[in-house]
């Protein structure tokens, strides 16, 4: 028998250890706040405390005899997490801080894909202060503009010309901003097309692709409102996307590996773990937008609840570098729509109680996994934050969309989601839109 330790408290994590235990793993769990999913995976095995206290995880996972830990959130990746659990002699299916910095460190990154002319980069400039900003976007055009800080920003600290801001001036006050916090920052260029996320199995040196994801950050239906962790996302059966092709897909996950090259020549550090790319296809062909060290969320509980191979030895094969290249995955879709408190992401209401009818939710083949909710006996209870994911599974694209639709009829509480994640509809108007960029 295997034991897993999982770090992290959200729906990723819950859907990662669902595959661990599919997988037959003994499941522990170490969360800075008690996730009632990853609770009843681990049979009450957990130990609520800090995610970035090493100190405290190792003398756990040495209390509990871990085989191998998996990282699910970025924060504790990118402080090297992984390099003190593995100093402490054990290892980890999850990169260690040189290779967490493709997510920890925007300048890193688009350095090093500069370096090794990785072609899906595109142009940017870092800055620490004021100087040359100005200049900057005299010379590119305001509208060209994207203003991205430095380090991890939760997904929410990305600000878009045309989106966020609307005028040079509040360029400059947002560049003055990060400026005024010490905070580096990079100017890239915007871009226009659509985004497709590719998640890889890396062991070091192979890259073995996942079903293709796209996710929905703003927050209300038909892409308005403010950007979120994500509302929601989709795969289709064939594993791709309708404006997606295979030599897309091939490309990307050409990059990615020379990425993974590019990693080890530049710091002596193999990358080993799941790696993210996310991806934007315009008409001057992929872009890359950005890498996370880690799986999604939501896009774990797309891609990871089809896996046919044992999840347990997929990790092994990162940890030993000797990943197979022969994963599977059933050959279905999947629409996962996530559930928010009202009022989310800007005033949400917390502390409101969700009833979930689970005996309805099983009659309809719909699965659902812990966010930022909590239990108090046999209660749940709203936070701040997304509450949780709900998963359909199904031959085609409408029935999976169904599925999860009439899942989240079986839940009740003061909460939205976006019903049109994994419509027919919404699938066409992005369709329609590549199209337009395609036949300019």
């Amino acid at each position: 028998m295997v034991n897993c330790l999982i770090v992290g408290h959200g729906a990723r994590e819950h859907a990662i250890a669902e595959a661990l235990v599919r997988g037959g793993a003994e499941l522990y769990a170490f969360m800075s706040f008690k996730n009632a999913g990853l609770d009843d995976l681990s049979k009450g095995r957990i130990k609520i405390h800090s995610e970035t206290d090493f100190k405290e995880i190792i003398n756990f996972s040495k209390s509990k005899n871990i085989d191998f830990a998996f990282i699910g959130p970025e924060a504790p990746l990118c402080v090297g997490i992984v390099d003190a659990l593995e100093k402490g002699g054990i290892p980890c299916a999850s990169p260690k801080i040189e290779a967490a910095q493709l997510e920890g460190s925007k300048i890193f990154m688009r350095e090093l894909l500069t370096k090794y002319k990785i072609p899906s980069n595109i142009k940017s400039k870092k800055f620490n202060s004021m100087e040359g900003v100005e200049e900057y976007i005299k010379d590119n055009g305001e509208e060209t503009i994207v203003v991205k800080p430095d380090g991890l920003t939760g997904g929410k600290g990305v600000m878009v010309y045309g989106d966020h801001l609307f005028s040079k001036i509040d360029i400059m006050n947002y560049c003055q901003e990060l400026t005024d916090k010490r905070s580096p920052f990079i100017l890239e260029e915007k871009l226009d097309g659509e985004e497709f996320t590719l998640q890889a199995f890396v062991d070091g040196k192979n890259v073995v692709g996942t079903p293709l994801v796209q996710d929905h950050k703003r927050a209300y239906e038909d892409d308005k409102g403010p950007n979120t962790g994500g509302m929601g996302s989709y795969s289709m059966e064939n594993h791709l996307m309708p404006f997606i092709t295979e030599e897309d897909v091939e490309n990307a996950l050409n990059d990615m590996k020379n990425v993974v090259a590019a990693l080890k020549t530049e710091t002596g550090v193999e990358y080993k773990g799941p790696l993210y790319g996310q991806f934007m296809k315009t008409a001057s062909g992929n872009k890359l937008i950005e890498f996370n060290a880690r799986f999604g969320d939501p896009e774990a509980m797309n891609v990871l609840p089809l896996l046919k191979t044992n999840f347990v030895d997929v990790c092994w094969g990162i940890i030993n570098g000797n990943l197979p290249s022969n994963i599977e995955f059933e050959k279905k879709a999947t629409v996962c729509k996530y559930l928010a408190p009202e009022g989310y992401p800007v005033s949400p209401k917390s502390d409101e109680l969700v009833v979930i009818n689970q005996e309805k939710l099983k009659e309809f083949g719909a699965r659902y996994y812990y966010a930022s909710i909590y239990r108090e006996g046999t209660k749940i209870f709203t936070t701040t934050s997304r509450a949780m994911g709900v998963l359909g599974i199904a031959e085609t694209l409408e029935k999976a969309e169904q599925i999860a639709e009439n899942g989240v009829s079986c839940i009740e509480g003061k909460l939205f989601h976006r019903k049109d994640v994994g419509t027919r509809q919404l699938l066409q108007k992005r369709i329609d839109h590549m199209n337009s960029l395609l036949n300019k």
